[in-house]
């Protein structure tokens, strides 16, 4: 680890060198620009059929979701399914591979009703009823407006829609919104059960080498000073800050991919560059601040402004609330899926997860452990329809 003056100098030469990059954005891919459709590039050229929603956040966000049904001969017979996605993501995630490798193809084809929620900020997800994506603040959120706002619209809207309780899927940060939201008694009436792909709800002891740089080196609090509100890994004032980061520790960043999640075992290279065409997606810098603020504290909180009048006046208290995971009732059903290998959602942190849970109701709590598996394996790897997919699936038709 770097000792406290060569760190000041990391710092100093990062801050220099998005300074210089602020004037000149990378352009998103082609296949991902403004007029890019989930529905119409990636869903119906595979012969399902598909909707585009949008839906309106109590904080003004416009967000966007795709309704996926099979081929018109096939028969929806089960209730409705929303698939959340992590942080750099969007809905994307769940459909790269193959109709039998993308959970998302596979549950349509057994019969779901199944929606894809894209998190404000990414492509299916800029609008926003006054602001605009270059206005600063239209990024003044973290994860706690995720849970607080966009999930609850998301599961509202679906079970409006559709008459029906659903379920839920989840993968990395997906599964921290809906967990900080069941740990507060919310949405628990319109679901009937929730699996976490690679769940998060600690991270004090996330191996993830990238991950730890960035809070370690506090990089996310310094853009924020400087006036970057939208953190993207792709542009040049994040990407060249990561790139100083990686050279100044020693690191080679030549695959952030392993970096950020570890080593995924059974994700094809064509998957992968596929997955490098449409994302990373960008996220708040404010989101980033208060994920390392989980690492740095191991804990669970909302977002701390390290500033006691402006906890209190955000909380009415001088510290921010607790998240409270043994607060989430033990009769609903939950399906935990972890890796050995996965960096961010680490098997230390998700055992103190899943001792919150002890008390769960027995026969309402599923825990699959796969030791060769990292972060992306759970919902992208090759042999994860069968070792993933399929149980899920099974879960989800028992309750």
């Amino acid at each position: 680890m770097a000792n406290i003056s060569s760190t000041t100098l990391i710092l100093v030469d990062l801050l220099l060198c998005v300074s210089a990059a602020m004037a000149a954005r990378t352009k998103l891919p082609a296949a991902a620009g403004e007029n890019f459709s989930i529905c119409k590039s990636m869903v119906e050229t595979q012969g399902y059929i598909c909707q585009e929603h949008n839906v309106t956040t109590p904080d003004g966000y416009i967000i966007g979701l795709q309704r996926i049904s099979a081929a018109k001969n096939k028969i929806t017979n089960y209730p409705p399914v929303l698939l959340q996605h992590g942080i750099f993501a969007d809905a994307v995630s769940w459909i790269l591979g193959s109709p039998d490798e993308s959970l998302a193809f596979k549950l349509a084809d057994d019969g779901f009703d199944v929606w894809l929620a894209n998190t404000r900020g990414t492509l299916s997800s800029k609008g926003h009823i006054s602001l605009t994506p270059k206005d600063p603040a239209y990024w003044e959120w973290s994860w706690d407006e995720l849970a607080a706002y966009d999930l609850p619209t998301f599961v509202g809207y679906v079970n409006n829609q559709t008459g029906q309780k659903l379920h839920y899927v989840g993968h990395s940060l997906g599964t921290l919104t809906a967990l900080s939201a069941f740990s507060h008694g919310k949405l628990l009436n319109m679901l009937r059960s929730a699996a976490m792909l690679s769940p998060i709800a600690y991270l004090g002891q996330m191996s993830s080498l990238l991950g730890r740089t960035i809070a370690e080196l506090f990089l996310a609090e310094n853009l924020y000073v400087i006036g970057v509100r939208e953190f993207i890994p792709k542009a040049n004032d994040v990407g060249k800050l990561l790139d100083v980061a990686c050279s100044k520790l020693g690191i080679s960043c030549s695959n952030l991919l392993t970096l950020f999640t570890g080593p995924n075992c059974c994700v094809k290279t064509s998957t992968i560059d596929a997955l490098l065409q449409h994302e990373p997606q960008p996220t708040a810098t404010k989101n980033m601040m208060h994920l390392v603020q989980m690492v740095r504290r191991g804990t669970i909180t909302k977002f701390n402004y390290n500033n006691i009048a402006q906890n209190l006046k955000h909380y009415e208290q001088a510290t921010p609330p607790k998240y409270n995971m043994r607060s989430i009732p033990k009769n609903f059903p939950l399906l935990l899926s972890y890796g050995g290998k996965d960096t961010l959602s680490d098997v230390n942190d998700m055992q103190v997860l899943l001792d919150d849970l002890r008390d769960h109701d027995a026969d309402k709590l599923v825990i699959q452990y796969r030791e060769e598996y990292a972060h992306l394996d759970f919902i992208m790897g090759t042999n994860a329809n069968r070792i993933v997919f399929d149980p899920l699936i099974a879960f989800f038709k028992l309750h």
